[in-house]
């Protein structure tokens, strides 16, 4: 029998009246199952996060930094029950999964670091006017007030920590929802959190059901939403409450491109494991993982029997073998989607290189070539192990193809060139350009978002923390400077 897992109310475990099975993408067993918050119970943890904004923001950075440095530890400590946790309830493969908790313990970390730097304050003097004669203009960073974080399955346990963490660390107030298919790893973070000293109400993690959401997304005391997802929701999201503050991580087709330069057999053999790798890896499921390949004529044809050879080196299967690179989709629907999307880019006329095949939740890591430009693959977010190959004459139409899409998450450019490279990062419509590598690298520090359809804001700790406060400026008077 799954064990019950009760949720986070105010910093304390509390049950509801209804409870959700967690199943496994792998093999359908209940893994766990969650206690469901009911409204009084989500009423009750707004309510407590909005009367404690004002303590929690003037808490010591001291305190926030302690309790976020415990939170790192204590992942360290837990790393392999937690992975297992992920794997259990997402279906990646345990090599991902270990990556994943390495990756939430260095967010704490980078968030308590920042703690202790941020809201330090900046003078002005405003006496290059004469009005000004004697001011001195000091500004500093306050929080906007309570932050509503919604997570996706495909990060359980680190988009839930790049809600919470920034947050803690800038002194707002947090409410967290993890994804339904995969709560339990963020309530993980919770029996962390409730180790420290942050004031009670300070943080919830409510398992809130989807249905619930449009009344907390319009609760005026919930000013700061951020949100990581689809772009259907995400807008929904914004364009509901038009005078609040929302982040919007909303994924991307993301590209890699392969230029003329990029030519001996070392470069291709590079790109086209990394290329491999990326398009495949978390199934697929990843914002920034390799959806189109666009490749320079010169290289094309020996760069594309090397991607495929690659792939198919992909070892698929349980997730909890170490072996395994790539496990089930989060659900058998999902797969399904992703079928349908390939049978109907090679019913239009695709070449199907390898893949193409779904066995439950499980799809085959696929390459097409071909592939017509409006066809539902060329267009939209795949979220699956699928990779597109396309062939361009030069420089400026591989720049143009990647531009071509609605969105632009990052985008992976192939070239030992510098000035190549700064033309990538100026011309590319994207909110990150990695030189030499897949669009699928993030540091967890670094300013991570987009442009066009991908969303707005930026993640990334410090980034997240100026997303979550406002500058307030105090003029002083009558001074000697």
């Amino acid at each position: 029998m799954a064990s019950t897992h009760a949720f986070w109310l105010a910093g304390r475990q509390v049950s509801g009246e209804d409870t959700c099975d967690v199943t496994s993408p792998w093999d359908g067993r209940v893994v766990g199952k969650v206690s469901v918050p009911t409204d009084a119970q989500i009423e009750e943890a707004v309510a407590a996060a909005y009367a404690v904004r004002d303590d929690f923001a003037a808490t010591p950075a001291h305190v926030r930094a302690a309790a976020l440095d415990h939170v790192s530890r204590r992942l360290v400590e837990r790393t392999e029950e937690i992975a297992r946790l992920i794997s259990a309830e997402n279906g990646k493969p345990m090599k991902w999964a270990r990556g994943e908790v390495g990756r939430a313990v260095s967010v704490f970390r980078f968030a308590a670091e920042e703690a202790r730097r941020f809201n330090g304050g900046e003078a002005q003097r405003l006496d290059t006017d004469l009005g000004g004669q004697g001011r001195l203009a000091f500004t500093r960073r306050f929080p906007k007030g309570v932050v509503l974080g919604i997570a996706p399955f495909n990060f359980p346990l680190n988009l839930c920590a790049h809600k919470i963490a920034p947050a803690i660390a800038a002194g707002a107030p947090i409410i967290l929802k993890p994804a339904p298919a995969t709560p339990l790893s963020g309530l993980i973070i919770g029996d962390l959190l409730a180790e420290t000293e942050l004031p009670a109400g300070s943080w919830s993690i409510l398992p809130v059901p989807n249905d619930k959401m449009p009344a907390l997304v319009q609760d005026e005391r919930l000013p700061v939403i951020s949100f990581t997802g689809s772009e259907k929701v995400g807008y929904a999201i914004m364009d509901s409450v038009p005078r609040k503050h929302c982040t919007l991580e909303l994924g991307g087709n993301g590209a890699a491109v392969v230029l003329a330069d990029f030519a001996s057999d070392e470069d291709l053999d590079w790109a086209a494991s990394r290329i491999a790798t990326f398009s495949n890896y978390q199934g697929g499921q990843s914002c920034i993982s390799v959806q189109r390949v666009i490749a320079d004529a010169s290289v094309y044809d020996r760069l594309l029997p090397r991607i495929v050879a690659a792939v198919e080196t992909q070892v698929t299967g349980d997730p909890n073998d170490d072996a395994t690179d790539v496990g089930p989709l989060v659900s058998e629907d999902a797969a399904k989607r992703v079928e349908t999307w390939v049978d109907e880019a090679v019913a239009a006329g695709a070449a199907l290189l390898t893949g193409g095949k779904r066995d439950g939740a499980s799809y085959a890591p696929t390459v097409l070539t071909d592939v017509p430009a409006d066809v539902t693959l060329a267009c939209e977010e795949v979220f699956g192990p699928v990779l597109t190959v396309q062939k361009v004459d030069g420089e400026a139409a591989a720049f143009a193809a990647v531009n071509e899409s609605k969105y632009g998450l990052q985008a992976g450019v192939f070239t030992r060139d510098l000035q190549t490279a700064f033309r990538a990062h100026r011309a590319l419509e994207v909110g990150g350009v990695v030189i030499g590598d897949v669009p699928s690298y993030r540091a967890d520090q670094m300013p991570y978002g987009g442009a066009k359809q991908s969303g707005v804001g930026r993640e990334g700790v410090k980034f997240a923390m100026d997303d979550y406060t406002y500058e307030r400026v105090m003029v002083l008077t009558g001074l000697a400077l």
